[in-house]
């Protein structure tokens, strides 16, 4: 099981490069991980590794008003999914601007 994630800037039309991420269990509630995103907008290593397999619900936080260098309307963005299956690979993408986001689950 691999989790990953990536963060495309659509304001700028380029990767997130700089942007905080937070993964936490949901229960319990418990900060398993922070990390910034590369210049291709990446996370440099799975936000979960192979040895922390886990079932469960996890909430995913983008700092996106940090990196946006404002709070007009955007903040933190948080999403919220479950692995249900211990040997698949989930990869969360985020798609976002100072005044909309989308994810999606993808491959």
């Amino acid at each position: 099981m691999s989790l990953t994630t990536h963060v495309l800037d659509t304001k700028n039309g380029r990767p997130a490069a700089g942007m905080t991420i937070e993964l936490w269990s949901v229960e319990p509630r418990k900060l398993l991980r922070k990390v910034t995103t590369n210049t291709d907008g990446r996370a440099a290593e799975p936000l979960l590794l192979p040895n922390e397999r886990m079932i469960g619900e996890y909430e995913l936080i983008f700092h996106a008003g940090d990196y946006f260098g404002e709070r007009q309307f955007l903040d933190q963005i948080p999403v919220r999914f479950k692995i249900s299956d211990a040997a698949g690979k989930y990869h969360v993408p985020l798609l976002v601007s100072p005044w909309s986001y989308s994810t999606y689950r993808g491959s």
